[in-house]
């Protein structure tokens, strides 16, 4: 017997009330609330009268929520609206549109702002336990390629080293845990050492006013030796001092036999 029912007139629905999509957001949603991201978002970020400015706060936790959840564009974030998804979250859940308005609303001084949202976001969970402390801390600095599709994406048409459209950011990674202190979006035509010695400076003075008083040195990516600079014994401590070219000659020209301050 023949079934009367054919793939193609099937649908889904997930629309059970009791039922979350992406359940094992809670724990991220919960530390987000207790550092006061929803808060820290709506204080430092001012879009002026821009379409996009309402609810910030919101906006910017669905888009985190959702790239935490697998989602890789903006439609990825209705997910997050299917049946009580937004009550364990606990902030406004936005749909796409609204998204894509807010997304758009941003320019080089919004993003700045945004950096100034996570040096605080990453004080406040250091402050919490969650830093090194007194204990030495190793950063890892590092490029890597994020491959993009179609032409209308800004700094994301160059072709990178690779071969691939993209973009070619800028990440500082603590050694040991993988946390990322801070990124910084480049074109994909940027060169690895293309504004690393200002990205390094402000990520010294980043993780120092977050509470590390420990020993620090930072280790430049793709050296197989692990070779990398101590700042306290190697040049000096003030990161207000080091100029782009200083900081440049020192970790991306650093001649590789050992030599005090070099391990």
């Amino acid at each position: 017997m023949r079934s009367s029912h054919s793939l193609d007139r099937l649908d889904t629905a997930f629309d059970d009330d009791r039922l979350v999509a992406g359940a094992g957001l809670l724990l991220p949603a919960t530390l987000a609330a207790h550092l006061g991201l929803k808060e820290l978002v709506d204080e430092r970020l001012d879009l002026g009268d821009r379409p996009g400015r309402a609810n910030a706060g919101d906006k910017l936790l669905t888009l985190v929520m959702s790239a935490l959840a697998g989602g890789d564009c903006i439609d990825d974030a209705n997910a997050l609206r299917a049946g009580g998804t937004e009550r364990i979250l606990g902030f406004g859940v936005k749909a796409a549109s609204t998204l894509g308005t807010f997304l758009r609303s941003f320019r080089w001084g919004h993003v700045r702002q945004l950096d100034a949202v996570s040096r605080h976001l990453l004080a406040r969970a250091w402050a919490a336990g969650a830093g090194p402390g007194d204990a030495p801390l190793t950063i890892d600095l590092d490029s890597t390629i994020c491959e993009t599709y179609g032409l209308a994406k800004d700094g994301g048409t160059r072709f990178t080293h690779t071969g691939v459209r993209g973009y070619h950011p800028l990440l500082a990674v603590a050694a040991g845990t993988g946390e990322v202190l801070m990124a910084r979006l480049r074109g994909g035509n940027a060169n690895s050492g293309r504004s690393a010695g200002h990205f390094l400076t402000e990520t010294i003075g980043r993780v120092r006013d977050a509470g590390a008083t420990g020993q620090q040195a930072e280790r430049r990516g793709n050296d197989e030796s692990g070779a990398h600079l101590n700042w306290e014994d190697g040049v000096e401590d003030d990161p207000s001092t080091h100029t782009e070219e200083h900081l440049i000659d020192a970790i991306f020209a650093q001649p590789r036999p050992a030599r005090h301050g070099v391990r």
